[in-house]
């Protein structure tokens, strides 16, 4: 789930789900509401750090951006007077103004829109590289055109899966739990094949 800037880490795993980034520390109740944001979030169960340290708050946008923190919580003395917060996804970088009477629930809710935008992107991705191939010709063409998976018929012969390896340097990966057959015959021999099977190159 990375990017140019760092980790995206799902919230079940990230070791810090929300990262409050309190905004002109220096002003009067601002780190006493940082705080108090803190110990909610953390009553309703979520992983929260709350960095108060000299560092800018750019310094530290960049810095849990590049740890992977699903959400970070600006908050201000503008937002303090406005009863609001500012949410930003680390996927998308999406601001979104957050009211503090219900930031458990707009947070939990987020949380839950980021983890189901990466797993889509993430499958789709996965998805967009494997690539379908019914003989030999049409396996050497994407084994040489393309990065991925390409997705055959295989009759279960070591020699076929050897020869698709010295052929094209592409190795057995796996076989899907989904095998709903793309052919009849083997890519490689031509014989009857009921397994379907992933070929890759190793980089």
């Amino acid at each position: 789930h990375g990017d140019n800037e760092g980790l995206v880490l799902p919230p079940a795993i990230a070791p810090i789900q929300v990262v409050i980034v309190p905004v002109a520390a220096h002003k009067p109740g601002v780190l006493e509401k940082a705080a108090e944001i803190a110990e909610t979030l953390k009553k309703a169960g979520l992983r929260v750090k709350l960095d108060d340290s000299d560092q800018s708050p750019g310094w530290k946008y960049a810095q849990y951006e590049m740890k992977g923190v699903p959400l970070r919580l600006e908050i201000g003395p503008r937002d303090i007077e406005n009863g609001n917060c500012v949410l930003v996804r680390r996927d998308n970088r999406e601001k979104t103004v957050v009211a503090l009477d219900n930031l458990v629930e707009s947070t939990q809710q987020m949380l839950k829109d980021f983890a189901k935008a990466i797993y889509e992107k993430a499958k789709a991705n996965l998805e967009g590289n494997i690539t379908p191939a019914h003989n030999i010709q049409e396996m050497k063409d994407i084994l040489q055109k393309r990065v991925g998976f390409v997705k055959a018929m295989w009759c279960g012969d070591q020699a076929c899966e050897d020869e698709i390896k010295d052929r094209f340097g592409a190795s057995s990966r796996c076989m899907p739990f989904d095998q709903t057959p793309i052919g009849e015959t083997c890519v490689c021999c031509g014989k009857p094949a009921k397994k379907v099977i992933y070929f890759a190159k190793a980089y």
